[in-house]
């Protein structure tokens, strides 16, 4: 493996980001469908700071919302990672690491997203020894919790939650919360 990349995958390559990322990506952020669970689309000067977040995100945590890719290709995918987030406010469940996704329309319905997340996973609980793994997204978005149920992940029907970055009347501020902890993915992966 070279160094830029973190993670692989029978199908995926997990890497750093790269300059040639900016413009798909920003043609992902700015996709309504894409981003229908989100308070909006973003512009290319969005889609270029969040890079920038990941980038450093990887330099002080060691992990990020990183791309993904088609090894037999190099198509560009998207993003799956782990985050430490960081925002206005803290989440409920701070502290926390949190599992996510986005992709391009063109790679659903072909695991990708399920495929990269276990990755992540075991680089999570195996490599750097995390205790729980959190997912969350708005109550409407069932593509994303059913790929959070397929890696293994659990409801936690108490955590449900408004988002801190939204207004508490938004129409994407309520979160609902899925957990994975070590002991679970353990006997997941026996």
């Amino acid at each position: 493996m070279t160094s830029d990349i973190y993670l692989e995958t029978e199908r995926l390559l997990l890497r750093a980001w790269r300059d040639d990322d900016l413009d798909p990506f920003a043609a992902l952020c700015a996709d309504p469908e894409v981003m229908r669970y989100f308070p909006d689309v973003m512009s290319r000067e969005r889609s270029e700071l969040l890079i920038s977040k990941c980038r450093d995100k990887q330099e002080t945590d060691g992990f990020c919302m990183a791309p993904i890719e088609v090894k037999a290709t190099g198509e560009f995918l998207g993003f799956v990672g782990l985050n430490r987030p960081t925002y206005a406010a803290p989440l409920p469940f701070e502290p926390c690491v949190e599992i996510g996704w986005r992709l391009k329309q063109s790679s659903w319905g072909y695991g990708y997203a399920s495929e990269a997340a276990r990755e992540w996973l075991r680089f999570g609980f195996e490599t750097i020894g995390l205790d729980e793994i959190v997912a969350f997204t708005i109550p409407d978005n069932k593509p994303s919790q059913k790929v959070m149920e397929r890696i293994g992940m659990s409801r936690d029907v108490d955590g449900d939650f408004l988002h801190p970055n939204l207004p508490e009347d938004h129409p994407v501020a309520l979160h609902v919360l899925y957990r994975l902890n070590k002991a679970v993915w353990a006997k997941q992966v026996q």
